[in-house]
């Protein structure tokens, strides 16, 4: 029987046995003695949690990223050989490594595992009964197929987690299909909603804009980590009532982008409102957009847009009052549907007096009155910036053996817990970096382990 929430771990017994003819590892337990193999100690709020990650790419490690960050022990599952695509996207350091990986997988350990082949799933499943979730990001379907769906592990695991993320869900008539990020934004009306507004029909003139980042993956990935720490919270009630029953967290790419959407459906629902895209501003709230101001001869080649967000009502008549247009303010003006009326107006005086002034000027002025402003910035001053390095929002992590190695640069893992001392412990590990140790706690003995890497199941 799996256990809920333990407050302690320990390693059971198990015994490995090889049949000669099938070339199969066997591993049994004692399913009544059941216990979790051995995990971090650790006063974080998700210590003693172990996480099997069998997610590739973004959406599924994101959220395992965020668990690992809070405690969780997370086993990441990678193919041998390849490892997870993502560890050579895009910039590669020294090693052929990303460091975008090293950051998306800090804090988990790797064991290289292929799935194609029986014995890897065996082992997998050995993994996945003593764990609390697993993550999963395949497309529906492809776990049934290898034997490791709920319906299989739940029978000697009740209690276990599925976090599921696909592009539609685990049902309906697009459950089937390849779920990216990109084409899921689409569907999500995201996209449609973001780039320039034809001036006629105020929809899409031209191609969509998309943010130079995988969003949707994100978002998806911040939805699994919520669905699983309700399923956990759900799990630990449960079990003060003395049931067991698995859960299965279905996150869709598609409606974690629906559910940002704010207004857009009700809007359309109640006034038969279609909203379009609005260029750098945002419909129907004035003023909030990007202003040009002068290059600064400090740092010419920075960005020379400031962005204003004054769409409050007294934010606004300090706005006015600020640059000098105090024509603009009163009655006509007061609420924002009235400046909404009267938005090119008031979006052409303030470009007129920003695009006089050098950014410095402007964030001086305007900060001084209290009117929300910041500048448009790049990686370099977001790194440099004292805000950033007064919070230690970027941090530097070891990758390598400790003197033989280097540091990486990487966001800090969010939101700040007061109280609690979670960091990053190590930087995403190289490929199988864990496989030994793993197998070892399930109970393989060398000669097990390395006939499994002789034939490439286990790397």
């Amino acid at each position: 029987m799996a256990p809920t929430l333990p407050n302690s771990w320990s390693i059971a017994a198990f015994k490995v046995t090889r049949n000669s003819s099938r070339r199969v590892i066997v591993i049994s337990h004692d399913i009544a003695s059941h216990q979790h193999i051995a995990h971090p100690s650790g006063d974080l709020p998700l210590s003693g949690i172990r996480v099997l990650e069998l997610g590739q790419l973004i959406a599924g490690p994101f959220c395992g990223q965020l668990l690992g960050h809070f405690g969780a022990e997370i086993i990441k599952v990678e193919p041998p050989s390849t490892g997870d695509p993502l560890r050579v996207w895009r910039e590669l350091d020294i090693d052929g490594t990303s460091p975008w990986f090293r950051s998306l997988a800090r804090n988990k350990k790797s064991i290289a595992i292929d799935l194609r082949k029986q014995e890897g799933r065996e082992i997998v499943k050995q993994l996945a009964v003593r764990s609390d979730v697993i993550i999963e990001n395949f497309k529906p379907g492809t776990l049934e197929k290898w034997g490791l769906g709920p319906q299989e592990l739940h029978r000697e695991n009740p209690s276990l987690i599925f976090t599921r993320v696909s592009g539609y869900g685990q049902t309906g008539p697009w459950a089937s299909r390849p779920g990216y990020a990109s084409v899921c934004e689409a569907e999500s009306g995201f996209r449609f909603i973001n780039g320039q507004p034809d001036p006629n029909t105020g929809l899409l003139s031209g191609p969509p804009t998309r943010p130079n980042i995988s969003l949707g993956d994100s978002v998806a990935g911040l939805h699994a980590a919520f669905g699983t720490v309700l399923a956990l919270l759900s799990k630990h009630k449960k079990a003060s009532r003395g049931e067991q029953s698995g859960e299965t967290v279905d996150v869709s790419i598609m409606e974690s982008m629906l559910n940002l959407m704010e207004g857009i459906v009700p809007e359309y629902d109640r006034k038969g409102k279609v909203r379009g895209p609005s260029g750098s501003s945002v419909t129907g709230i004035v003023p909030t957009n990007a202003y040009p101001c002068l290059p600064s001869p400090s740092t010419p080649a920075s960005p020379t847009y400031i962005i204003i967000g004054a769409n409050g009502d007294t934010l606004y008549a300090r706005l006015m009052h600020a640059i000098g247009r105090e024509d603009l303010v009163g009655p006509s003006y007061a609420r924002n549907h009235h400046r909404v009326a009267r938005q090119g107006e008031i979006e052409e005086a303030i470009s007129a007096w920003t695009s006089q002034r050098q950014v410095e000027e402007v964030l001086t002025i305007l900060e001084g009155a209290g009117i929300p402003v910041g500048r448009v910035v790049g990686v370099k001053e977001i790194v440099e910036g004292e805000q950033v390095k007064a919070r230690g929002a970027v941090e530097d992590v070891e990758v390598g053996r400790e003197g033989e190695g280097w540091t990486v640069k990487m966001p800090r893992v969010f939101p700040v817990l007061e109280g609690c001392d979670a960091k990053t412990r190590w930087a995403g590990p190289d490929l199988g970096a864990h496989t030994e140790e793993i197998l070892g706690e399930l109970g393989l003995n060398a000669e097990s382990i390395v006939r499994l890497k002789e034939e490439g199941i286990v790397g």
